[in-house]
């Protein structure tokens, strides 16, 4: 049987959009001698639909572009996934996929894992399958599964399902098992589902075909990565990352693929370019500005956002203070040349000390201190804001995960923007993504990656003397943040206990701040924002 897949990027409820999406793969896929085209998990709506399944329309009318799309089908069926009604007990509606092939019934199935853990909520809109059964296509038993329904105990966070669909499908002497889904993207993610699916694959001497979505919607990124497996769990066709792609693949056939190698950098930056490039495509903006201080963090932001926008797309802007170092200024200057990317100098010096004045009397006997460090956040927010407003931009702001974590950021300042782009990225790694980006020229000036790392906020002021030492902080956070650990777990793997409880303390005190930060693209197992749940006032140290 020779199977296609449509890995196509659909966008969250544009029904005619994602309908000439299926439509077109399908084209080129039934024309390359497909079988059966599969689509990934709720391609006719985009995934997470969320909310929008409520709208009294919705439902209906991706319904009516699943009836299109069989009433347009040659001789080459169609596996898609969509939503339908629940019309028993039970949530409204159900996460379902169709065979449609031309002048035969549908047949339908409904998902029977609902996910609702981490940034999955389906179990709000979707009732679980009632049965699970074989689809008949030309005489042969097919296995459909969606997503969850495939993902064993052993991958999830710990056992959460009474039932296993795949165990009762192949029981039933399904022949071949076809898997539509919307897994999302987190780093490592891509091995651990190929190592799951050829594993499900020998154990139950099947051949699997796994079709996943690509692109961003919101703070996910959809990976791509579909698979082709034999019976005997090797690896027989491998899909592009991060990119669409349409394959036709025979299931008896002997070559097999090559197992890709794991480049997290490498992964990791295609995953923020894909999830930049979609956010601003799919929200209607065609261009991006953001701060350029000098520093790590604003040049990867910026070498990201020229990559995936193109240069022309992408302001940077240089806004001094007295405190500014001249070379910051200067390694601004050299990475928007190296970009090609047009960088606007707006000194805020002046500024700031006008503002300041207003306050000499209400500030009286009162030293400096943080209060004049965040006005210079906030003019510099001002400033980019108003560039947004005034010529359309989309603000990218570029604080990093660990910064985050600890509140090491100005709200209203340096927080403001459209999209938290590295958000989700530990300091540490973002020195990672600069020597990538650096891999075959030197795009970002070596200055900037080598220099102690700065607010410039006062005079000689370095991240040191507040922090703790970045690799430290790192490791602490990804045990508390992304490990659920205590204080006294990580302690008790070495830590400094001072310097643990000083992190927790900092991490728990700021959850407002995060609460009210832009949207960041998600690349971790757990990212502040989406699938993090933290209530703002509590009172819990553990």
């Amino acid at each position: 049987m020779k199977i296609g897949f449509a890995q196509i990027n659909p966008t969250v409820g544009d029904l005619q959009g994602n309908f000439e999406k299926i439509a077109k793969a399908y084209d080129e896929l039934a024309q390359a001698g497909a079988d059966i085209v599969i689509a990934p998990e709720l391609a006719v709506t985009g995934y997470p639909p969320q909310d929008l399944l409520f709208k009294s329309r919705f439902v209906p009318e991706n319904l009516a572009a699943l009836d299109r799309l069989q009433k347009r089908l040659s001789k080459t069926a169609l596996l898609v996934g969509f939503v339908d009604r629940n019309e028993d007990r039970g949530k409204p509606f159900h996460n379902a996929a169709a065979l449609l092939q031309a002048d035969q019934p549908m047949q339908k199935t409904h998902k029977s894992l609902l996910p609702t853990y981490d940034v999955f909520d389906e179990d709000r809109y979707f009732q679980p399958a009632t049965k699970v059964a074989p689809l008949n296509f030309r005489g042969r038993r097919i296995g459909v599964t969606i997503c969850e329904d495939i993902w064993t105990e052993g991958y999830l966070p710990r056992p959460l399902y009474e039932c296993d669909p795949l165990r009762s499908l192949v029981n039933q002497e399904a022949e071949i098992i076809l898997n539509v889904s919307a897994s999302p993207f987190n780093l490592r993610k891509p091995t651990v589902r190929r190592e799951m699916i050829s594993g499900l694959a020998g154990t139950y001497q099947r051949p699997i075909f796994y079709c996943n979505s690509v692109g961003g919607n919101d703070q996910l990124v959809f990976d791509g990565n579909s698979i082709a497996v034999n019976a005997r769990g090797e690896l027989i066709a491998q899909l592009p990352a991060f990119e669409e792609a349409n394959v036709v693949v025979d299931s008896e056939s002997a070559a097999l693929a090559a197992i890709p190698s794991e480049d997290i950098i490498a992964e990791l930056y295609d995953a923020l370019r894909l999830g930049l490039r979609d956010y601003l495509g799919k929200c209607g903006f065609k261009s991006a500005v953001l701060g350029l201080s000098g520093g790590i963090d604003s040049a990867v932001v910026a070498a990201i956002a020229a990559d995936a926008l193109a240069p022309e797309n992408v302001t940077g802007v240089s806004m001094p203070s007295q405190f500014s170092s001249r070379g910051s200024v200067l390694d601004a200057l050299a990475l928007s040349k190296n970009l090609g990317i047009q960088c606007l100098q707006i000194p805020i010096a002046d500024t700031f000390t006008v503002f300041k004045a207003q306050f000499k009397e209400v500030f009286a006997g009162r030293t400096e201190d943080a209060t004049e460090e965040n006005m210079q956040a906030r003019l510099r927010g001002m400033t980019l804001m108003a560039l947004s407003n005034k010529f359309g931009h989309l603000v990218l702001s570029t604080g990093n995960k660990s910064e985050l974590a600890v509140g090491y950021c100005t709200i209203y300042g340096d927080m403001a923007g459209g999209l938290a782009v590295i958000s989700d990225v530990p300091k540490t790694m973002i020195y990672e993504l600069a020597r990538f980006i650096n891999r075959k020229r030197k795009i970002i000036p070596v200055s900037t990656v080598e220099k102690p790392p700065s607010a410039e906020l006062r005079p000689n002021q370095k991240d040191q003397d507040t922090l703790p030492p970045y690799d430290v902080l790192d490791a602490i956070l990804r045990l508390y943040v992304e490990e659920n650990l205590s204080a006294a777990e990580i302690v008790a793997q070495g830590f400094d206990e001072a310097t643990v409880r000083w992190v927790q303390r900092r991490v728990d005190l700021n959850e407002y701040k995060r609460a009210q930060a832009a949207p960041g693209l998600k690349v971790t197992s757990r990212a502040f924002g989406v699938g993090r749940r933290m209530p703002i006032a509590q009172r819990y140290v553990g």
